[in-house]
């Protein structure tokens, strides 16, 4: 058998498509020894693996090279960047929810890019104001239509050279900017559901696929809740960036910045340095930690 590098596409039931240079999507088992040692493929792992059979392209994954990082959710390895996906209408946007997920990210040090679609179904009025929102907190966005094929240029340049990770609610328009991206990617997706016997037209799964040299897209399921249970109350602030930039103004050390005097962040609030929905959201998700602590 032959030892060879490929980085891991998808998991389904036991079996694992890894995408090796040269050679193709080789569908692979993994060894024993990861459940021994407690560890889990995931899409965006570089494996070792060993074909077995060059016919048919079949193997083994002998070994789980480095990580640099990995998240739980999405399940995935070795992210450069995370492009969020919202639409502006129809779903209208769910603004707590793209907070708890922002959070996550930075909780994980991973920069985001949040992509508001279908601007074509609002006005410059309602996308702008959307935008606004998250341009003040840090964040780069993009209004886009992806299924008019505005705006996809600028997102598009962003993914060369990167292992990048597609997410969002579903029905936002994930699949039709992935249909957009690369031929090339479209035929990957085709070969691996003529494998696994499974439609492409539903993400079911999170799996990866290369768009061009050393740059990968992770298209990964919608999402319509998402849990951020492991962040406490106190440490929530360290998560909102425009709430972490005025806390030194707070008199108080530990300001919850709901109710205290001198809140340097409730000031910069009123001054229209903070977005309302970005700090209802804040103090939602504060109360929601107490409560969770509590019982």
């Amino acid at each position: 058998m032959t030892a060879v590098n490929g980085k891991i596409l998808k998991g389904i039931a036991g079996f694992y498509y890894v995408y090796a240079d040269g050679i193709g999507v080789v569908e692979c088992k993994a060894k024993g020894l990861f459940r021994n040692q407690g560890v889990k493929p995931l899409p965006g792992d570089l494996a070792e693996l060993e074909i077995s059979d060059y016919e048919k392209l079949s193997g083994n994954i002998t070994e789980i090279l480095p990580r640099k990082n990995s998240l739980i959710r999405p399940a995935v390895a070795n992210v450069d960047q995370v492009l969020v996906f919202f639409a502006v209408k129809d779903p209208d946007p769910h603004l707590n929810l793209l907070d708890r997920f922002l959070i996550s990210m930075e909780k994980n040090g991973l920069p985001v890019y949040i992509i508001f679609n279908k601007t074509d179904l609002g006005s410059e009025n309602e996308v702008n104001a959307l935008r606004n929102i998250y341009e003040n907190a840090g964040y780069r966005t993009f209004g886009i239509s992806a299924g008019k094929g505005i705006g996809r240029e600028e997102v598009i340049s962003l993914l060369e050279g990167k292992t990048s990770v597609i997410a969002g609610p579903s029905g936002v328009g994930k699949s039709t900017f992935m249909n957009l991206i690369n031929p090339e990617a479209l035929s990957m997706v085709g070969e691996l559901s003529e494998k696994i016997k499974r439609g492409k037209n539903t993400t079911r799964h999170t799996e990866l696929f290369p768009i061009g040299k050393d740059s990968y897209l992770i298209d990964t399921p919608g999402f319509s809740s998402f849990y951020i249970d492991d962040i406490a109350a106190d440490e929530l602030d360290e998560y909102y960036p425009e709430i972490k930039k005025y806390e030194p103004d707070c008199r108080f050390a530990g300001c919850s910045h709901l109710k205290e005097q001198d809140c340097g962040v409730r000031k910069a609030l009123a001054e229209g340095l903070i977005a309302p929905e970005r700090y209802e959201n804040y103090c939602r998700l504060y109360t929601e930690a107490v409560n969770r602590k509590r019982y």
